[in-house]
């Protein structure tokens, strides 16, 4: 006979422990609350880049033009009523320098007039610095290019040189956007609502304040985006609404299916886990945005089909062995399903730690919330889910016995 594992040894010191670890995170949530992304705190997020003014652009001749430059390329696209339109594409790889894209400007049309900066005409092209926002329109009045440093010794903007030159702007946050050898950085700055033209100060006051410190052709404002205080408090509460809604969901199928003690255990399971989560993001000051809701949502769906497929095993071996105590059933039952919990959990968690090594960003922020979840929804099936059930049968003994008709005595005249 195979040996069982007595998991109701450790119903009760589950329950403290899980108890412990959601205070703990409940009082991380309400003294310092979440750390919220873009979509989720009202103000301004701006990226910008410290970097190398290589060379002015300006183009004197007939028709518009504009230059937009990328990571591989630059593209020149000439349009008008009185010029040919088309569009030149310069590739990076067979002009390797900013001299070598100078000179394929002019090719493209002599009115194009180039000026570099002392010394940058051998400064490979690949390292000018793409135009993600603005006016890409070149005219008599020239248009910046800018490089990023070429090593390690011409960095000239660490973090905490950011920090220094936003002072002013109160309680400034600044994240490092990766390569760091780019100087890019994300400055995220709170509305408060005490300026009442905070959107379009904001941008020109960071502006301002970092070209005060590190020179007025230095910045680029690679992309602002501007969330407003309603919009983010609407999606707070839709995302809120959204787990709500989810458990409601879930203990009405679970009443459907089973009877009323599994369904509260189950959904009892599932809101430890969206607990635990939270907890977790809160403490580790995670970024609060659409992916630990996603991944939260991910954990409540992984988590309830474990749990369902626990007490299915639960109901068939109590169904097989009705004189047993309920408790004996529970712990013969997890041990049949172990085997199947620790393969099937072990297999998703190869995929997790995947994107955990291997992404960087919202996603590896994504896939680490996953691990913690699945590993909270793998315990508390085992122990929080299927705890309260054993509770609620000790607590109302009669609860899940069936109730059965008398047989009818059968008389039988006997002739004398």
């Amino acid at each position: 006979m195979k040996r069982v594992v007595h998991f109701s040894r450790f119903f009760i010191p589950s329950y403290i422990l899980s108890g412990s670890l959601i205070l703990f995170g409940l009082i991380g949530f309400f003294t310092m609350g979440f750390n919220k992304g873009v979509d989720f705190q009202a103000g301004v997020n701006q990226t910008v880049q410290l970097a190398f003014p290589a060379a002015t652009v300006s183009y004197g001749g007939k028709g518009n033009a504009e230059l937009r430059v990328s990571d591989k390329s630059m593209t020149l696209v000439l349009s008008g009523a009185e010029i040919d339109q088309r569009t030149v594409e310069i590739a990076y790889a067979s002009n390797p320098t900013i001299a070598d894209v100078a000179k394929a400007l002019l090719a493209a049309d002599p009115s194009i007039q180039v000026t570099f900066e002392a010394g940058q005409e051998t400064i490979p092209s690949s390292l000018l610095v793409p135009t993600y926002q603005g006016n890409t329109l070149i005219s008599e009045k020239p248009m910046i290019l800018h490089r990023a440093p070429a090593s390690e010794a011409e960095r000239f903007a660490q973090i905490d040189d950011i920090r220094g030159a936003l002072t002013g702007l109160g309680d400034a946050s600044v994240q490092v956007v990766k390569p760091a050898s780019n100087q890019r950085f994300l400055i995220r700055v709170e509305d408060k609502g005490t300026d009442p033209n905070f959107t379009t100060t904001a941008r020109s006051t960071i502006l301002s304040a970092l070209e005060a410190k590190f020179g007025a052709n230095k910045v680029v404002e690679v992309k602002t985006d501007f969330v407003g205080a309603r919009y983010s408090e609407n999606l707070s509460k839709t995302a809120a609404l959204l787990v709500v809604a989810t458990l409601s969901l879930i203990l009405i199928y679970s009443m459907i299916r089973f009877k009323i003690e599994y369904a509260i255990g189950a959904v009892l399971a599932i809101a430890h886990d969206a607990l635990i989560m939270v907890g977790f993001i809160v403490w580790t000051r995670m970024e609060f945005n659409a992916s630990p809701i996603a991944a939260i949502l991910t954990i409540l769906g992984y988590s309830i089909n474990d749990t369902i497929v626990q007490f299915d095993r639960v109901r068939e071996e109590r169904r097989l062995r009705p004189g047993d105590k309920l408790v004996d059933v529970i712990d013969s039952a997890l041990t049949v399903t172990l085997g199947r919990t620790i393969i099937t959990t072990a297999a998703t968690m190869l995929t997790v730690l995947a994107l955990f090594f291997f992404t960087t960003g919202s996603m590896r922020d994504f896939s680490l919330a996953l691990f913690i979840g699945m590993v909270s929804g793998t315990y508390s099936t085992l122990y929080i889910a299927s705890g309260f059930v054993d509770w609620w049968n000790r607590r109302f003994p009669d609860s899940g016995k069936a109730k059965t008709k008398p047989q009818a005595q059968n008389t039988a005249k006997v002739e004398s």
